[in-house]
């Protein structure tokens, strides 16, 4: 395929996306089966343009002067991938399968446009307007920068299973892909984005991902992770395990010593785990699979219980771009509703002196910080503990900070830390708490 062809292919995507709500994921891979014609790189390359116009799908309709599917395409290609409306004009004119020519209007938008400057803050930052006002009042004077960031290209990221290798040897032996190590986790090793029709690298069929050394995991998760202070020897819950990456990352902290339990309410979810068990040589995971009632002997008697929130993954956009058009207010209560109830059920697996780690892959307020302090507000004997301190000691003074809106929180963002968006706090059983206890003023 030609470029006129790959940009008429990427708008009748689009298209799909906007008129039928399908996920961007679907509408590419159906749109492949329509066309089978199209190799991988012509896959790719419509993918890059689809997902490029999504993330920045506000501020290029602003530009554009126009929201529609083909202003999403002609702007992203010439915005952001820098062909030039001359190479345009020449590409529909000698392709039958491209779009139609370009009109003066789009030509005029496309070499130069509205200005941004004068757009809406919303619009600057490619967020939805109806979530504006939590998100910049999560993020003060930086919350456009970091609207922006989730609307950039995210890297491949990976963690060197300790269990099986050192990243010193998987940088090594996947130095043929450009690798480096990632700023601050200790095992994280990255691929940064490419730009344009370049796509990163598939690792999965190399001998180090097939026997088990290293794992594909955001460095956000990985930090997580860490923060989690898994010991050998301890006893952990993961309560909301899911496919097991960040359960796969405790076990190495733990050297396979101790227990692990990871449990999903969704067996479909936790389904991926055991393969992926195998392949790392995690040996201390007891997968224990719904009905909640399987976790009844566990109670109150867990060093620590993490739960990996189900959220509305606003801290993802970077990834999956067309769920942030997709989020609803309707979605993000259900989302809240939902990690009230985790919260009020994970907890009863703390022993005393035990600690519980609240994670979302989330950068809204609602999802994180309302969430700890209205559990705590009901659970006193629950007392929350410096995330802050954990994460200077795990990764020292001079690493990227995350944002702390309370001095005991941490949310990590793209534009912060370099990750996806997560959330992270940390909370403590009180042991031998009095329930009658009232805390003084002053």
């Amino acid at each position: 395929m030609r470029l006129g062809g790959r940009v008429e292919a990427a708008i009748e995507v689009l298209t799909d996306i906007e008129n039928q709500h399908t996920p961007a994921t679907d509408a590419l891979r159906d749109w492949g089966k329509a066309h089978r014609f199209a190799g991988s790189k012509d896959r790719s390359f419509i993918g890059n343009i689809v997902h490029d116009a999504l993330r920045e799908k506000s501020s290029i309709a602003w530009r554009m002067g126009d929201d529609s599917a083909r202003a999403a395409a002609l702007g992203t290609v010439v915005y952001n991938w820098g062909i030039t409306t001359d190479e345009l004009i020449e590409a529909f004119a000698e392709d039958k399968h491209a779009p139609k020519p370009l009109t003066e209007i789009e030509t005029k938008a496309l070499n130069g446009g509205q200005d941004l400057a004068l757009a809406p803050d919303w619009v600057r930052a490619d967020i939805p307007e109806w979530i504006w006002p939590s998100f910049s009042g999560n993020f003060d004077d930086e919350a456009i920068a970091e609207g922006r960031a989730i609307a950039t290209r995210p890297p491949l990221d990976m963690r060197a299973n300790s269990l099986k290798s050192t990243r010193e040897e998987a940088l090594e032996k996947l130095a043929e892909f450009e690798v480096g190590p990632s700023p601050i986790s200790p095992l994280g090793i990255r691929i940064n984005p490419k730009s344009a029709a370049g796509r990163l690298p598939n690792i999965q069929p190399e001998a180090i991902f097939q026997t088990g050394g290293i794992e594909i995991q955001d460095e956000g998760s990985q930090i997580a992770a860490l923060l989690v202070n898994a010991k050998p020897g301890e006893t952990i819950l993961d309560y909301c395990a899911g496919g097991g990456g960040k359960t796969l990352a405790l076990a190495a902290q733990m050297n396979n010593e101790g227990q692990l339990y990871a449990f999903d309410v969704d067996k479909r979810r936790l389904a991926p785990i055991y393969q992926r068990m195998l392949r790392a040589g995690a040996t201390n995971i007891e997968v224990v699979e719904p009905p909640a009632g399987n976790l009844k002997r566990l109670y109150g008697k867990m060093d620590k219980v993490l739960i990996d929130a189900p959220c509305t993954g606003a801290g993802t956009w970077r990834r999956r771009p067309d769920a942030k058009w997709r989020l609803s207010p309707d979605t993000l209560e259900l989302r809240t509703n939902e990690q009230a109830k985790v919260l009020e059920q994970a907890q009863m697996f703390v022993k005393d002196g035990g600690y519980m780690v609240y994670v979302t892959c989330s950068m809204l307020a609602e999802e994180n910080e309302a969430q700890v302090y209205g559990f705590l507000e009901e659970h006193p004997e629950f007392q929350i503990v410096s995330a802050g301190e954990v994460w200077e000691d795990a990764f020292g003074t001079d690493a990227p900070k995350p944002w702390s809106a309370d001095g005991c929180t941490l949310t990590m963002t793209p534009a912060a830390t370099g990750t996806d968006g997560f959330f992270f706090a940390v909370m403590e059983k009180v042991v031998d708490f009095d329930p009658g206890y009232q805390p003084q003023d002053g």
